[in-house]
């Protein structure tokens, strides 16, 4: 029987993504497009039978691309979290909208994880991708698998990679965005990078998957941080009765120690 890293080079691995937003629509497609057979996976039957009858819902991916790859075989949509049982592959691209109390809500992420674990089967990867507090891959994720009895680096692999979809950005798409990328083990990375090298340019490796998920918590405060301090200089801009466009766009000119951000 093939190993996962001969399926993965020949193009013949099955590869699944649970979630099919604005970050697993266009993550399966271009898988798809790089040859394998893709299961897109989402709870929402309005949603598969959309994509089935190729119609796109995500403003990054046009219904053409999506046509393509159903007409060519390559993608198919389900509701059927039965279909994991033979894939070889799942990245996991669920929502955690914050709670009431701003907190992390991870239950899509346990459901899944929970579905998953009812069909997990030596030699495939789990790789979450939704937006989470550092250590819920390895605290949260793994113990739920590792309860099959299977042992993780050498009978199934996990990994942390963070999503990094910036929706109508036309210059930065999946493929030309580097992707972060930490295993729970040093083989879990391996396979995981051996993956996603297929479809993006720069993967970039990290030591654990608590590294990456501690990435996307920075990434995600700097950029949460900065716009809220743009937003107050707009309101003191406005004030004040200057043009804050001009005030940024000005300051942008500096070649060091600034990056812009808009109200």
């Amino acid at each position: 029987m093939p190993t996962f890293m001969e399926k993965i080079t020949d193009r013949s691995a099955h590869v699944s993504v649970i979630g099919l937003g604005y970050v697993g629509l266009p993550l399966a497609i271009g898988f798809a497009q790089a040859g394998y057979r893709v299961t897109g996976v989402d709870v929402d039957p309005h949603k598969v039978a959309g994509l089935q009858a190729g119609i796109s819902h995500v403003q990054d991916v046009c219904s053409t691309d999506l046509q393509q790859v159903l007409q060519g075989g390559r993608l198919s949509a389900t509701t059927d979290f039965a279909v994991l049982s033979e894939v070889d592959s799942v990245s996991i691209c669920v929502p955690t909208p914050l709670s009431k109390t701003k907190d992390p809500d991870i239950s899509y992420i346990i459901s899944v994880t929970e579905a998953i674990r009812e069909h997990l089967h030596p030699g495939q990867l789990i790789v979450l991708e939704s937006t989470t507090y550092p250590g819920t891959t390895d605290e949260v994720v793994l113990p739920r698998l590792a309860s099959t009895g299977l042992q993780v680096g050498r009978d199934f692999f996990l990994a942390f990679s963070p999503e990094r979809i910036d929706p109508g950005n036309v210059r930065f798409r999946l493929t030309n965005t580097p992707k972060i990328l930490g295993g729970v083990t040093p083989q879990c990375t391996q396979m995981a990078r051996l993956l996603y090298e297929q479809i993006i340019a720069t993967v970039v490796p990290v030591t654990s998957s608590r590294t990456a998920e501690m990435v996307k918590l920075l990434e995600n405060t700097f950029r949460a941080v900065n716009i809220g301090l743009v937003n107050e200089v707009a309101l003191m801009c406005a004030r004040l009765g200057l043009d804050v466009w001009e005030v940024i766009e000005a300051a942008a000119t500096k070649p060091f120690g600034f990056m812009p951000f808009y109200p």
